[in-house]
């Protein structure tokens, strides 16, 4: 039987550790668009890998099937494999994507020139805001102006929230098998339901949503938030895992505090189910639980200037809250943990430190967080920075 051709740019651990398995049990063949010579090679020797789910209950391996990739160094077989799908996803990060940008410019004539080909749609699985005009934007200037209207009418750029948590692998696991992933069990990709130009993909735990915007900010603002504030709560407190953090009452305490704000606010901003909010808060928190996953603070906390930024899910949620008239002491105080963070394997750690030794708190705040330091925000995470300067 003629299997459906899915196409994902990003064989890394999100594509192969979720989308993969999607496809995989939606009956899709799958290709993979990679730069990793070693991937792609084992990907097309295979054709198949395994993902393990892993939880404190035991271990689910599951074979993902009638897979293949192509190298990323041959733009052109890309673009006539992009052409020939049924649906396609994105997992590149950020700054990749001005270079997967061509290739879908050039599977567009090759696509489209049958006035009878279906609609294409390319699910974002990206951490950007804005993803749908941006992505666009970047294939536009790829593409002749003639096909500019087919690529408005045609060509959906489909915004993802992506929950599932995937640890990093380890060096001694990646030489044990190149492919092989573990994940965790929960598996749902909640999507942007006006984004699509065709009919929605028969794809398993897709799920597509009119507030998308909602969702987004629920991810960022609830699990973006939670997660880190399970990090660096728990690095304060010497943990390694996040499992083992969350474990910790004062950490779960703050951890809970926090989410319970940012979840009040996101009920009064885009009229979510509160009860539903509150399920998902609560899933979270028994996710962090998880032994098996082995989720690392250090991963988790990786980069806290970028996490500290003005749109992300520290400040972010606290501007948020504060729009909503709800004070954000957890959030603050967790926000004050961040600005402590000083893991020397983290290099960003370590220069955010320099400069606040350098330049004092109101100048991070003003250049970093992008906050009046003598606003209502800054007066929040001064009180609680200076209470943990006190007890370091």
């Amino acid at each position: 039987m003629l299997l459906k051709r899915a196409v994902h740019f990003g064989a890394g651990n999100i594509g192969r550790g979720f989308l993969g398995q999607l496809y995989c049990e939606s009956g899709y063949a799958t290709v993979f668009i990679d730069v990793v010579s070693e991937v792609v090679d084992a990907l097309n020797s295979r054709g198949s890998y395994t993902v393990d789910l892993v939880s404190d209950e035991g271990t689910e391996t599951r074979t993902i099937s009638a897979v293949s990739a192509v190298h990323a160094s041959d733009p052109g077989k890309a673009a006539v494999t992009l052409a020939q799908a049924s649906i396609a996803s994105t997992a590149v990060g950020m700054h990749a994507l001005p270079h997967i940008a061509p290739v879908i410019a050039a599977s567009i004539p090759l696509r489209f020139s049958d006035p009878h080909a279906q609609p294409l749609d390319i699910i974002l699985c990206e951490n950007i805001h804005d993803g749908e005009a941006h992505m666009r934007a970047l294939v536009r200037k790829h593409l002749p102006a003639d096909w500019h209207q087919v690529l408005d009418e045609k060509v959906g750029f489909v915004e993802a929230s992506i929950g599932r948590m995937v640890p990093t692998r380890t060096r001694a696991q990646q030489e044990a098998d190149i492919l092989a992933v573990a994940v965790e069990p929960y598996c749902e990709l909640p999507v942007d339901a006006h984004a699509f130009r065709g009919a929605l993909p028969p794809v398993k735990h897709l799920l597509p949503t009119a507030n998308f915007k909602g969702y987004v900010e629920r991810k960022l603002f609830v699990h973006n938030l939670t997660h880190a504030a399970t990090a660096y709560l728990g690095y304060r407190r010497g943990y390694t895992y996040i499992s083992e953090a969350i474990r910790d009452a004062e950490v779960r305490k703050s951890v809970e505090g926090a989410g319970l704000e940012s979840c009040r606010a996101l009920v009064q901003k885009h009229g979510l189910d509160a009860e539903s909010l509150e399920s998902h808060r609560q899933d979270l928190i028994r996710r962090y639980h998880n032994r098996a996953l082995a989720d690392q603070v250090e991963r988790v906390a990786r980069d806290p200037r970028r996490k500290l930024g003005r749109d992300d899910r520290l400040i972010g949620a606290m501007l948020l809250c504060l729009d909503q008239g709800i004070v954000p002491d957890s959030i603050a105080s967790v926000t004050a943990a961040a600005l402590t963070y000083d893991n020397p394997v983290d290099p960003v750690a370590l220069e955010l430190q320099k400069y606040l030794r350098a330049s004092g708190l109101d100048a991070v705040l003003k250049d970093i967080c992008r906050i009046d330091p003598g606003s209502d925000a800054a007066g929040l995470i001064k009180k609680y920075y200076n209470k943990k300067q006190s007890t370091n």
